[in-house]
């Protein structure tokens, strides 16, 4: 509790403990001592007593019996009552006009649509893992909603459909939002004010609410971290008990919650750091008790490794383990896997299906790119552009079933004719030079010197010729990894290269999207650098040819681990490889503090009901404030403490509690905010929500530190305590003010644009990036 002044009260004999010596020999008996580390400074708990104060010491309003910073027995009777008063604001502010608008709004058209798939059983692919989109999935068929909505674009009209059950969950989870904060802030701060302003914060900002109302994953993944942060700072409490059924209790659910938020989007990841942190922090804590058994010590490392590693991943695999249980139809997402994956989807057409085992000529076949989503090598009847290359039919990886995606493997002879059903049967061998031709356009597979559109040092890959007839650089050596010349090619299992016999180049999938005249799909390139890549490798997937007798694809059945793996391949590449859509409204990190811009959720004139996702600006802009002002304090508090500068008992008493309660917050943060400056993947505006949250209890908990200092600033008490009430009044109504003049961004408007002055909103367009 740190040195005591005046009339101290008696300390427990327990507490008179030596200060720790040099370390003992290892021979000699391990000595109990007093501590030199302190526990983690931002976790919560019981604040050590103080002692009697003398009267004319100002700390008595902030530490002294009844003071500002000690729990007084009014507030803790009104917790339950300021508990339930929260949830009930915050369930009514998300649950008011849920319905509205009855159409599809922002990305209900991708998660509503895979909430679909689900109740349908149609496999898709997403970049994000399927916790999210299975409990929409779910909320959905259990309220009623048979599947059937088509969810194409934004404005489509509901109708008939049942879209409340979805909605209605996603909902539920972003009320809850505020209840844990407010949980979490009166644990780490056991002050009931601070708790409070966080809470109405969270309640009376238009942008949380606007996230919490429609099917998106962002409620879901909000509910699960602060879940996780919740739970995490209940068992740092529990620390004086540990192995408790409460300590057993909040350890677990930290886990549960760890898996829920990576399942639901990988940023669950950064709360996963946060806890690692303080999971760290606390071993090496218990590590230099000397006075706690080494077996005892191992007890605890288990406990965390067994709660916070394992049982998080083996919920984590479960979510897939169910969504490939019940995604076990053939749907849109098929090509993004490989061909032994899609073999076991019910109407894909390798399930349950029968190929020519080996390559012959005259065979058509589709050609699969092996790097994760490098899609079928695919032509149509489009001409690259001017000026891009040489004016030849496009050829590109496409990455779904399509007739564009059938070949022909014709022999280097042009004279041979394979269409006779009586010519003999003459397979592809390692190393032969083949053409392949289009089945489709009768052009032929071609590359020439050209610069490919997007991947400057490789060449062009066109389609060339007519009716099969073209040039020598129609020709291509196929090459099986690993095996010897003249060996047989087999489909699905052998893996190819074709090298341009003309240039020496090898034909692959850049991974790169084409623009609007290449209908975004990817673009193919023939590499003049030999280097063995995933892009550089193909192999055959369907296989006809009435000449050939069939095998069944059943050997090629995967295992759940090469699932998962290849699985998260493909999502890392998805994330990656995202890019913004036409109209669509990106941003980057600095815009998300200051409120720059927000999004368009619905409507985009004046007759339209429009719905616009920004943060109310009071809010934002004081949660950046208070994030200046902690960072000057834990700043300024730091340098004086290594200059040796006394400082006086107010702003030691400022100091303890603001860097305590904060300590975490901060970190949560600048973890949830930081990475987004390294990614490379287009970013939205939703993306900063996570912070905003760690940003809104750090605000509760700085101002309520700030405002009891200024009131013990004041000698009688009576003052001191209308100048706090005063200024925690004055932050509320100001919130609430600011709320009933933003509200309709999150409730609808109707009626004339902002930018025009006979709008209603036309006063509240403080900045010309918003667009409401």
């Amino acid at each position: 509790g740190g040195s005591r002044s005046g009339s101290a009260a008696p300390v427990p004999a327990a507490l008179h403990l030596p200060a720790c010596p040099a370390p003992p020999p290892s021979s000699a008996p391990r000595m109990r001592c007093a501590r030199r580390t302190p526990r983690m400074p931002a976790v919560g708990g019981a604040q050590a007593g103080s002692g009697q104060l003398r009267r004319q010491d100002p700390r008595r309003l902030l530490g002294g019996p009844g003071g500002l910073f000690r729990p007084a027995a009014p507030f803790a009777a009104a917790r339950p009552a300021a508990l339930a008063l929260v949830t009930l604001l915050s369930f009514a502010s998300r649950f008011y006009r849920l319905p509205e608008p009855p159409h599809v709004c922002w990305d209900e058209t991708h998660f509503g649509k895979m909430g679909s798939y689900y109740i349908n059983r149609t496999f898709f692919f997403d970049v994000h893992p399927p916790l999210g989109k299975m409990l929409i999935g779910l909320a959905g068929y259990l309220s009623g909603y048979d599947g059937t909505f088509p969810f194409q674009k934004p404005g489509d009209r509901y109708e008939q459909h049942n879209y409340m059950g979805m909605r209605g969950f996603c909902a539920f989870l972003g009320s809850c939002l505020v209840p844990f904060a407010y949980l979490t802030v009166l644990e780490l701060t056991k002050s009931l004010p601070a708790a409070l302003l966080t809470a109405f914060i969270l309640i009376f900002d238009t942008g949380c609410i606007t996230l919490s109302q429609y099917i998106l994953l962002d409620p879901i993944l909000l509910f699960f971290l602060m879940g996780a942060v919740l739970s995490m700072v209940k068992w740092n409490t529990s620390a004086d008990r540990p192995f408790s059924t409460s300590w057993w209790f909040w350890l677990s659910l930290t886990g549960v919650n760890l898996a829920g938020a990576v399942g639901v989007k990988f940023v669950g990841l950064f709360v996963v750091l946060l806890v690692g942190l303080n999971t760290i922090y606390d071993l090496w804590d218990l590590l230099g008790n000397l006075s706690l058994p080494l077996v005892v010590f191992g007890k605890h490392l288990l406990a965390r490794v067994l709660c916070l590693i394992l049982l998080p991943l083996a919920l984590y695999t479960a979510t897939f383990a169910v969504h490939f249980t019940v995604l076990n139809k053939s749907g849109p997402g098929d090509g993004f896997f490989s061909s032994a994956f899609q073999s076991q989807l019910i109407g894909n057409n390798l399930y349950n299906a029968s190929v020519p085992e080996y390559l012959a000529y005259g065979s058509v076949v589709t050609m699969k790119n092996l790097r994760m989503a490098g899609g079928y090598l695919h032509s149509h009847w489009h001409l690259y552009p001017e000026g891009v290359g040489s004016r030849q039919q496009q050829v590109t990886a496409y990455l779904h079933k399509d007739m564009n995606n059938l070949w022909i493997i014709k022999k280097r002879d042009l004279d041979t004719d394979l269409s006779d059903p009586l010519s003999p049967v003459e397979f592809v061998r390692h190393r032969d030079i083949i053409r392949l031709e289009h089945k489709e356009t009768s052009r032929n597979l071609h590359s020439h010197q050209h610069e490919a559109p997007l991947t400057r040092k490789h060449f062009q890959v066109t389609g060339y010729g007519i009716n099969g007839t073209g040039d020598s650089n129609d020709f291509w050596r196929i090459e099986v990894v690993g095996r010897k010349a003249g060996k047989l090619i087999k489909v699905l299992r052998s893996q190819v290269r074709l090298t341009h016999v003309a240039t020496g180049c090898i034909l692959g999938s850049s991974g790169k999207t084409l623009p609007k005249w290449g209908w975004e799909q990817v673009e193919v390139t023939c590499s003049p650098y030999l280097k063995e890549t995933p892009n550089s490798l193909w192999n055959f997937e369907d296989h006809i040819n009435p000449k050939l007798p069939n095998i069944s694809l059943d050997v090629l059945k995967p295992s759940f681990a090469e699932i998962l793996l290849e699985s998260h391949m493909v999502m890392f590449q998805g994330n990656s490889g995202l890019k913004p859509k036409d109209n669509e409204v990106t941003s980057k990190p600095w815009h998300w503090p200051i409120n720059y811009q927000g999004l368009r959720f619905s409507g985009v004139n004046e007759t339209d009901y429009r719905v616009y996702l920004l943060g109310n600006p009071v809010i934002w802009w004081l949660n950046l404030i208070t994030i200046g002002l902690y960072l000057m304090i834990a700043v300024s508090t730091a340098v004086t403490l290594k200059r040796g500068v006394q400082l006086t008992p107010e702003l030691k008493e400022l100091s303890r509690v603001v860097l305590r309660g904060g300590g975490q917050i901060i970190l949560g943060w600048l973890l949830h905010y930081l990475p987004f400056f390294m990614m490379g993947r287009v970013l939205y505006f939703h993306h900063y929500f996570p912070a905003m949250v760690f940003s809104s209890m750090l605000t509760g908990i700085t101002w309520d530190a700030l405002l009891k200092f200024s009131a013990a600033l004041l000698p009688p008490s009576t003052i001191g305590r209308q100048v706090y009430g005063g200024g925690f009044l004055a932050l509320i109504l100001l919130i609430m003010y600011s709320f009933y003049l933003f509200h309709p961004l999150c409730y609808g408007m109707i009626g004339p644009m902002a930018s025009d002055p006979n709008s209603p909103m036309a006063g509240l367009r403080w900045m010309d990036s918003w667009e409401f």
